[in-house]
C-alpha cells in the first residue's frame, strides 16, 4: 500500500508511521507542511491512501489540493470537534480524533480496504470544497477581538494577545499576555461560543487558558494537574480531576 502521512506535529507523525507499521503498512513519506506537500504532490504520483491533519502550521491542509486533483483515499487525523467530524461522515469521509486509538486506526483501515478500487469498490467522493467552507466559516463566528473599558477611553484587545480569561466575584476578565487585566461584558459560559477551542480550554469554572501561554504543567493532588502560565500568577490555576483527560486531548 502506497500511504502518505501529512501532519505538522512530527511527534504525531512519527507516532502513526509506528501505529501503521505494527499493521503492516509501510509510509511513503511524510510531509510536515502544505508548502512541502505541495511540492511533493507536483513531482510524485499520488499515493493510494492519505492520513491527513486538518489543522498545519501554515493554515487549513486543503489548500493543498486546490490546484491539484486528489484521487486518494484520505483519512482525516484531526483534533477538531464533533461539527467537523458529522460532515466527514455524512460525506462517508473517514476521520480520526486525536490522539489516535490503536482500535479506530485498524478500523479505519479496514474501511479503506473495503473502499479500496482494486476490489471492485467506488470510495466516496470527498467534496473538498464544500468541507473547506463548512471549517472556514465555522472558524469566522469565533471573536477575533474584545472591547475593554479603560478609565473613559476604550480599548480593542486582539484574541491572540490574550493569555487567559478567568471569573472573580461574578465578574470576568481578560488576562493580557503584556501581564494587564481587564474586565469584559461575558460570563466564561457566554465564551464557550466565543472562543476557538483549539486555541482555548476551559481547566475549570474560574479559568479559560491559550495553548500558546502555557509555560508548565505540573501533576497536583487527586489526580488533577497544575498549570502555569507565562505572565499569570495571581492565583494556582488547576485542572480539575473531570476536564483532566479532555485537557490532555486537547494538547495533542
Amino acid at each position: 500500500m502506497n500511504v502518505v502521512i501529512i501532519e505538522d506535529e512530527k511527534p504525531a507523525a512519527r507516532k502513526l508511521e509506528r501505529m501503521l507499521n505494527i499493521e503492516g503498512i509501510s509510509v511513503t513519506k511524510t510531509l510536515h507542511s502544505i508548502a512541502k506537500a505541495k511540492e511533493w504532490f507536483s513531482e510524485n504520483e499520488q499515493p493510494e491512501l492519505i492520513f491527513l491533519d486538518i489543522q498545519l502550521s501554515d493554515g487549513l491542509s486543503f489548500e493543498i489540493f486546490e490546484k491539484i486533483k486528489i484521487t486518494s483515499s484520505i483519512i482525516f487525523t484531526t483534533a477538531y470537534d464533533q461539527y467537523a467530524l458529522k460532515a466527514f461522515k455524512l460525506n462517508s469521509i473517514d476521520y480520526l480524533l486525536k490522539p489516535i486509538d490503536k482500535n479506530e486506526l485498524q478500523n479505519s483501515i479496514k474501511k479503506y480496504k473495503h473502499f479500496n478500487p482494486t476490489e471492485e469498490k467506488q470510495h466516496p467522493t470527498i467534496p473538498m470544497e464544500q468541507i473547506k467552507q463548512l471549517l472556514s466559516s465555522y472558524q469566522n463566528n469565533y471573536k477575533e477581538r474584545f472591547t475593554v473599558k479603560v478609565g473613559q477611553h476604550i480599548r480593542s484587545i486582539k484574541i491572540e494577545d490574550v493569555e487567559c480569561f478567568y471569573s472573580e466575584n461574578k465578574a470576568s476578565f481578560i488576562y493580557t499576555k503584556t501581564g494587564r487585566n481587564y474586565p469584559i461584558d461575558y460570563s466564561l459560559e457566554q465564551l464557550e461560543e466565543l472562543l476557538n477551542p483549539l486555541v482555548f480550554f476551559r481547566v475549570s469554572r474560574k479559568y479559560y487558558i491559550h495553548i500558546d501561554s502555557i509555560k508548565d504543567i505540573i501533576a497536583y493532588s487527586n489526580s488533577r494537574l497544575k498549570i502555569k502560565l507565562d505572565k499569570y500568577q495571581d492565583d494556582e490555576i488547576i485542572v480539575s480531576r473531570e476536564r483532566v483527560k479532555d485537557f490532555k486531548i486537547w494538547l495533542g
